[in-house]
């Protein structure tokens, strides 16, 4: 099977088989997957909570009370579930790091390339800081990013998830004292197996046409 067939095959779970663990490959996997991501001028600004005990999966289900209650149980019966988690700010510090990681990383060739580097990701950081005012707005679009990243490898790995926006952040922020450090919950994905009764298993998916969507030139 090639991607684009994981691309048509891969759907939201719904229901989780309660018995199913990943393997510590797989696991590993996934962690390459996340840490791998593309982001905007490299700007990573993400933390990953990774849940695969009961009492871990039962302190993300905190968020998941009264309204969002139907989600709760997709948490607790998946076999893992990562937190997404945005930074609150992307301060120069914060740019200081992601350059010196890049230098031992072996990125530079030269000083100009560093100084380079620096300057082109400054610009747009600066541009979301300073100009349009919207960099948690940004960061939290590199955070989807990643999100996509992860559902897509998943499912070549043999892999269910569900995306989830449908919890209390504030909650789970408390929770995992996320503020404190510097980070806020934005996306929960649980991933394991599907059970037999999830319905959307054996729904075909629906999507525009090609036509619709595509306008070549």
């Amino acid at each position: 099977m090639n991607i684009a067939d994981n691309a048509k095959n891969r759907y939201s779970t719904k229901v989780f088989d309660p018995s199913f663990k990943l393997s510590s490959q797989q696991v590993n996997a996934i962690k390459t997957l996340l840490r791998f991501s593309p982001s905007s001028v490299n700007s990573q600004p993400w933390h990953f909570i990774i849940a695969s005990t009961d009492e871990a999966k039962q302190r993300v289900a905190t968020a998941t009370q009264d309204r969002y209650s139907f989600n709760a149980p997709k948490v607790l019966n998946a076999s893992h579930v990562i937190v997404f988690c945005t930074r609150t700010e992307i301060d120069d510090n914060y740019l200081q790091l992601l350059l010196e990681n890049e230098e031992k990383d072996g990125r530079f060739a030269t000083p100009d390339a560093k100084q380079g580097q620096q300057n082109g990701r400054h610009y747009f950081v600066d541009m979301h800081r300073s100009d349009l005012k919207d960099a948690q707005h940004w960061m939290e679009k590199q955070v989807y990013l990643n999100v996509g990243t992860l559902l897509l490898g998943a499912s070549t790995l043999g892999i269910d998830a569900v995306p989830i926006e449908g919890f209390d952040s504030a909650v789970l922020d408390k929770e995992f004292n996320l503020a404190a450090q510097g980070y806020r919950s934005s996306v929960i994905v649980p991933l394991g197996k599907h059970s037999e009764q999830d319905f959307n298993a054996k729904l075909p998916k629906s999507r525009h046409s090609s036509d619709y969507l595509f306008s070549e030139c």
